[in-house]
C-alpha cells in the first residue's frame, strides 16, 4: 500500500442508511475495546478511549456496538470517549442478547427485555434516541414477529430511528421488514465465508445496508491465497480482506474492530486499497465451511 494515501474512513466513499444518515464505508466494531471474553473493562481503559477517539480522527462516523458488550462497557466507554458526539456520528447498538458469565452468551429476544435493554443503551450512551437499533439475535422462545413489534413500537415512541437486524436469515429480513423498515442488516461474511452472499444481494437490491463481521472468516492470517495477495500488494491479510467485501456491494460497510491504535490505523487505511479484479476473483473462489462464532 502507498505509506503516502490519505488514512480515512472516506476513501471507500460513502452510504446512505434509512435515507438520512451518511456514514463512510469503513466503520468501527467495539466489541474488542472490553475485557477477556468480552466481560468486564479492558485491561488498559486508556488505550481502548484512545482508539475510540483517533476512529473519529481518521473519519469513521459509524461505530457498532451492543448492550451485551462488556456487558455495558463498550457503550459506557464509547460514552467517555466520545460525548458530546461529533455532528454526524451515527451509533448503531444491539440488543437481544444477556451475559452470564465471560465468553458466554444466551438469548432473551422478549419484548419486555428489548424495552429495558434500549433504556440501559440509551442511558450508557447519554442519547434520547439511537440512530440504529439492531435486534441481536432471532431468539427461538420468543415470536420473532413479537421481537420487531416491540422495535416497531419503540421507534414510533421517537427513542429508535430506525430498526436493523444481526445474524439473520433472509426469510428473518422479509418477515421484519412487514412490520417496520429494516436498514441494515448485520452477519458474518467474507471472502471465505460466503454463507449470507444472496442476503447481500437481497440487501443490495433493496439499498438495505449490510454491516459483515468476522471479515476473515476461518481463514485468519495464514490462509495461503489470501497472504499471498497481500504480500503482492504490500498490504496485510486483514486489509485485502475488508477491501475484498468494499468490492463485493456498495451496501456493504465493514466494521473491523480492534483496541489498538495500529491496527485501527491499518483497518481504516483499507478502506483506500484498491483491489484488482483478478484478486478480487481469486479470494472469491475460496470457500470454507462457516465458522461459529459470536459478532
Amino acid at each position: 500500500m502507498n505509506k503516502e494515501q490519505i488514512l480515512s474512513a472516506a476513501a471507500a466513499g460513502t452510504l446512505i442508511i434509512g435515507g438520512d444518515l451518511t456514514a463512510n464505508r469503513m466503520g468501527y466494531g467495539a466489541m474488542r475495546i472490553t475485557g477477556q471474553g468480552v466481560w468486564g473493562p479492558p485491561a488498559d481503559k486508556a488505550a481502548s478511549l484512545a482508539t475510540l477517539r483517533l476512529a473519529i480522527e481518521l473519519g469513521v462516523n459509524l461505530i457498532d456496538t451492543a448492550d451485551s458488550y462488556g456487558p455495558g462497557i463498550s457503550e459506557e466507554l464509547i460514552a467517555e470517549a466520545l460525548y458530546p458526539y461529533p455532528a454526524g456520528l451515527v451509533i448503531a447498538t444491539k440488543g437481544g442478547w444477556e451475559r452470564p458469565g465471560p465468553g458466554q452468551w444466551t438469548h432473551n429476544a422478549s419484548p419486555k427485555h428489548l424495552t429495558e435493554a434500549l433504556e440501559g443503551s440509551l442511558k450508557r450512551l447519554r442519547l434520547d434516541r439511537i440512530d440504529v437499533y439492531q435486534l441481536h439475535a432471532p431468539d427461538n422462545a420468543v415470536s420473532f414477529e413479537a421481537s420487531i413489534e416491540a422495535l416497531a413500537e419503540l421507534r414510533e415512541e421517537g427513542k429508535i430511528r430506525h430498526v436493523a437486524l444481526s445474524n439473520v436469515t433472509r426469510e428473518h429480513v422479509e418477515r421484519a421488514r412487514r412490520i417496520v423498515p429494516i436498514v441494515s442488516v448485520q452477519n458474518r461474511y467474507s471472502f471465505a465465508d460466503p454463507e449470507s452472499d444472496f442476503i447481500v444481494d437481497y440487501c443490495e437490491q433493496n439499498d438495505i445496508a449490510f454491516l459483515p463481521w468476522a471479515p476473515l472468516g476461518q481463514a485468519k492470517e495464514a490462509h495461503d491465497a489470501i497472504k499471498k495477495l497481500a504480500n503482492d500488494l504490500n498490504a496485510t491479510p486483514l486489509q485485502v480482506a475488508l477491501a475484498w467485501l468494499l468490492k463485493r456491494s456498495k451496501v456493504i460497510l465493514p466494521i473491523p474492530g480492534t483496541s489498538s491504535a495500529k491496527h485501527l490505523e491499518e483497518n481504516i487505511a483499507a478502506a483506500g486499497l484498491e483491489l484488482p479484479q483478478a484478486a478480487y476473483d481469486r479470494l472469491a473462489a475460496v470457500s470454507h465451511p462457516p465458522a461459529s462464532l459470536r459478532g
